[in-house]
């Protein structure tokens, strides 16, 4: 069976089929993704982007908000144009359906194009739900046609945009299946096996040892290969930035019980994202580098970008015939396009595996292990964690993500305590007790909990998005809470 039913009681398919994902994963991981794929022997460098896309879900359909419909913040645009940014709605789907375009276009003039994209399950259902069927069938396109896919990398990705540094470590994991369950339902499950890399939102990365360890973890159990990293999250071994952004490393991560996992990390180097991929920019960065070594042998750098796919006018406008013109010049290229699974597979074609790799950890971390012995436990490290942030205001264990500039913990209490305790209840009631992922209580409440932990409930700041969020939560806790 390649097919999961979309939905089931009204709801998106996001629980119950664990097995069958998993045994969908194992199987893809027997076959290549991109057979007889990227040449980088004769390449001197490469260069991939990546196109994020999200839009979070509201109780915004009816005027009070413990009763109103859950939408998509797009369809809320679309019904309110003369609000805000609302007039965008309309560009915003044109965005999210124009790749497939793109993409026809390029391959019918010869050329060798590439992208990888990362929907949110958030966004995915809340098209659907506004009858969108024209986006996902270009999405279908890209996909399924025996070329197109050759050309195309699904990233994946949290179902409801959560950012891991502030996410319940278990609730993170449920996130992470239930977008596999998702996009399988939607796409197929061979299509979800061929999915290798993943896209952390916000590209917030952990760094407080024991979350980062189960952040890896997640994306080890769940099938994954590599994740992207955003180059300030992390550092060597010694401390120091990272010297060679264009090659892949080790994300290697301890946690306080002295269990180690590590996964491939692809650096998202710093910058203006949406200028950056918008103009096409590590295209024209990659033509300036070449060979280097990795493990006894010569192999082109990459350069990787992601940007949000459809937000700014240099996305909108400027991204269309950039994209064109630069996959238009660089196919059959020495500074092809490539998508990262397809470079990492290449990689493994010369014989070099993740252990050649240079090693990389979250940042800071090497202060802590300066005090701190892996298996002195949680409370030892806890302490550390505490004598470092008394002594240095700039040390935190909040993580990283694309900006220094935001917490995803700090000023936000009126909605991150309602979501910690819609966490508890689920976690009490229906996790703990080993209840069905297929039970419908379990489904409904899993719904609300994976909506409530989107990040733009604390991005957009106080007010009428804080709202949402707690409203979201209240929600969760009266699914999750055993009826009286």
């Amino acid at each position: 069976m390649d097919t999961l039913a979309e939905y089931v009681d009204g709801l998106p398919s996001l629980s119950g089929q664990e097995p069958l994902i998993s045994e969908a994963i194992a199987a893809g991981r027997q076959r290549p993704v991109f057979p007889g794929g990227a040449d980088i022997e004769r390449a001197a460098s490469t260069f991939a982007v990546a196109l994020h896309m999200h839009q979070p879900l509201i109780p915004a359909d009816g005027d009070d908000l413990r009763s109103a419909r859950i939408i998509s913040n797009l369809a809320w645009m679309m019904a309110h144009p003369d609000l805000g940014d609302s007039h965008n709605a309309p560009v915003f789907v044109r965005c999210y359906k124009r790749m497939g375009e793109f993409i026809a276009q390029l391959l019918g003039a010869g050329r060798q194009p590439r992208v990888m994209l990362d929907y949110s399950g958030t966004l995915l259902h809340g098209m659907r739900q506004m009858g969108l069927d024209e986006v996902f069938d270009a999405l279908g396109y890209l996909t399924h046609d025996g070329r197109a896919r050759q050309t195309t990398e699904w990233l994946g990705s949290t179902w409801g945009h959560a950012v891991a540094p502030s996410t319940p470590v278990q609730d993170y994991r449920l996130h992470v299946r239930a977008w596999q369950h998702h996009f399988a339902a939607i796409f197929g499950l061979e299509a979800l096996g061929r999915i290798r890399g993943f896209s952390p939102a916000e590209m917030a990365l952990p760094n407080q040892p024991d979350v980062a360890y189960q952040f890896v973890r997640t994306l080890l159990d769940c099938g994954y290969e590599w994740v992207l990293v955003q180059e300030h999250t992390v550092e060597q071994p010694g401390g120091s930035g990272v010297e060679r952004p264009h090659l892949p490393h080790r994300l290697v991560c301890t946690d306080s019980h002295g269990n180690t996992a590590s996964i491939i990390a692809v650096i998202k180097t710093q910058g203006s994202d949406t200028k950056l991929v918008g103009q096409m920019q590590p295209y024209y960065e990659a033509k300036g580098l070449g060979p280097v070594e990795l493990a006894g042998r010569r192999v082109p750098p990459l350069v990787t970008q992601i940007a949000d796919g459809e937000n700014g006018g240099v996305m909108m406008n400027e991204f269309p015939p950039k994209y064109l013109e630069v996959m238009r010049e660089c196919s059959g290229s020495p500074t092809p396009a490539v998508n990262v699974t397809e470079y990492l597979e290449a990689l493994a074609g010369q014989g070099i595996s993740r252990e050649d790799l240079p090693p990389l950890q979250p940042l800071f971390q090497h202060r802590v292990w300066e005090r701190f012995e892996p298996g002195e436990g949680p409370e030892r490290l806890a302490a550390v964690i505490g004598q470092l942030s008394a002594e240095d205001d700039r040390f935190n264990m909040e993580g990283g993500s694309w900006t220094s500039d935001i917490s995803w913990m700090r000023g936000y209490d009126n909605v991150l305590a309602p979501m910690e305790r819609a966490s508890a209840l689920f976690g009490k009631h229906l996790l703990a007790p080993g209840v069905p992922a297929s039970d419908p209580r379990y489904r409904r409440a899993l719904f609300y909990l994976l909506a409530c932990e989107t990040s733009c409930y604390r991005y957009w700041g106080q007010g009428i998005w804080t709202d949402y969020g707690a409203e979201l939560a209240r929600r969760a806790c009266q699914a999750a809470s055993p009826a009286t």
